[in-house]
């Protein structure tokens, strides 16, 4: 896996030792001096991690990496920020400004490779799912960025993987300053556990009795409904090769033994303020799918999701020799509505004919807006007596029963007219159902409408 990495140094020696590094791990490698070219590159989306250096003139780390999370175009690149300064209260500094992880100075190979890696691997996951959620903005759904500027990572609820009644006691009372914490001392409970619990963050100890903890972090990554929870494990100081281990098998973060408070608590933060990010990234993505095929007004599926859908049933009907019946179903004298009582009195119509309909079909059944005022209803596994049967029943239902408009201040009486066809063998094909249906209904309104026919084929 390959990225982009600026790195960003006032110090010419320090970029070329870094860009050396990185350049053997075939990443590559763009380089700053300064702050302000640095916040210019990303701004750009010239580069997919940024090693930032805290000690620079004019503009520090802290200050840069800040703006870069403060503003909705660049707060998704990771930052890593490299420096001399090993004390817990300059990580929790850097941690608050939006700092994603810490090397400190002199930063080895290993430590380097595995989290350039690591970071790269969620960014492509994130950036993927940015991409598809851009097109959500064209379509009128609000995009997660400015909310997750403003999301604080609080009130997250964690779980804690820890079998030391001395350790867990301490992490679960920091926690609960800022969170809704549970603890689980069996290892072979976990995951079930963090299956079941709907958690914003797990924290796993690396050093469990009689259990491997990177195994438990490996089968949370491997698990659907736990995949995307972040994990944060907590290590011994001399853990170095099993914290590399665990950033390539998917850990998000880490924290080393004994640990403080403050960066604990700053590292919780960020790592479910991503969560929230991606989450608020996956329901965009949903919602525009959502609205891809659905109607907006009715909320029924809409004529191109049905043409592709019944399609497939009636290949599937034929290879297997069942039937299937389509109904197309349209409202009678619909524009008197609309002419005579106002669009809004006509939507209010569309709304609760759609719900009608869905009270009277089966869960497989098929429910679309074909276009204006005429739906379809795809009827797998029915023959054309059973369909007519429902029909039947669904005109009856729309007739016996006045239409609220103007929010409840008016009664219509509305009827529909109904079209019935029915497949008629290997042969036949979607296209030609819909013909015939609609050739059906063409009869029901010219023999009088508010009524049912047939195929007559």
């Amino acid at each position: 896996m390959s990225a982009r990495v600026l790195v960003v140094d006032d110090v010419p020696a320090n970029v070329k030792l870094l860009e050396a590094r990185l350049s053997a791990e075939y990443f590559d490698v763009v380089t700053a001096n300064n702050g302000l070219d640095a916040l210019a590159l990303c701004e750009r989306a010239e580069c997919d991690i940024v090693l930032l250096d805290v000690m620079m003139p004019d503009m520090d780390g802290f200050e840069v990496c800040r703006r870069l999370k403060s503003n909705p175009i660049t707060h998704h690149i990771p930052v890593v920020m490299v420096t001399a300064l090993d004390q817990p209260a300059d990580r929790v500094r850097g941690l608050e400004a939006g700092a994603d992880d810490f090397l400190t100075k002199p930063v080895t190979d290993v430590a380097l490779v595995s989290r350039v890696r690591s970071l790269a691997r969620l960014k492509m996951v994130t950036d993927e799912l940015r991409m598809r959620a851009l097109t959500t903005k064209e379509i009128g759904i609000q995009s997660p960025e400015r909310e997750a500027v403003a999301e604080t990572g609080r009130q997250g609820r964690v779980l804690i993987v820890d079998d030391r009644a001395s350790s867990y006691e301490r992490l679960a009372q920091t926690l609960a300053t800022e969170h809704s914490v549970d603890v689980e001392t069996d290892p072979n409970e976990a995951l079930f556990h963090a299956a079941e619990g709907n958690y914003d963050l797990l924290i796993v100890s690396l050093g469990l009795q009689n259990f491997d903890g990177l195994r438990l972090c490996s089968q949370v990554r491997s698990l659907d409904r736990t995949r995307n929870v972040p994990i944060l494990a907590v290590a011994e100081a001399d853990n170095n090769q099993r914290l590399v281990r665990g950033l390539e098998i998917g850990v998000n973060d880490y924290l080393i033994r004994p640990v403080d408070r403050n960066e604990m608590l700053a590292r919780a933060r960020t790592q479910i303020k991503k969560k929230r990010y991606t989450e608020r990234l996956r329901d965009n993505v949903q919602a525009s799918i959502e609205m891809a095929i659905t109607d907006a007004l009715t909320g029924l599926f809409n004529r191109r999701y049905m043409e592709t859908h019944l399609s497939a049933l009636v290949e599937q009907a034929a290879a297997r020799g069942k039937p299937i019946a389509v109904l197309i179903v349209d409202i009678d004298f619909f524009k008197a509505i609309n002419d005579g009582h106002g669009h809004d009195a006509g939507d209010d119509v569309l709304r609760e004919f759609a719900l009608r309909i869905r009270k009277s079909i089966r869960n497989i059944d098929l429910a679309c807006r074909y276009g204006g005022e005429e739906f379809v209803i795809v009827m797998p596994e029915t023959d054309i007596a059973v369909a007519t049967m429902v029909a039947e029943r669904l005109r009856r239902r729309i007739a016996g029963e006045p239409f609220a408009i103007q929010q409840g201040a008016r009664n219509l009486d509305v009827t529909i007219s109904i079209g019935i066809a029915a497949l008629g063998g290997t042969d036949d094909s979607a296209a030609k159902m819909l013909k015939r249906a609609d050739q059906a209904l063409y009869r029901a309104k010219r023999d009088g409408r508010n009524r049912v026919a047939q195929d007559a084929a």
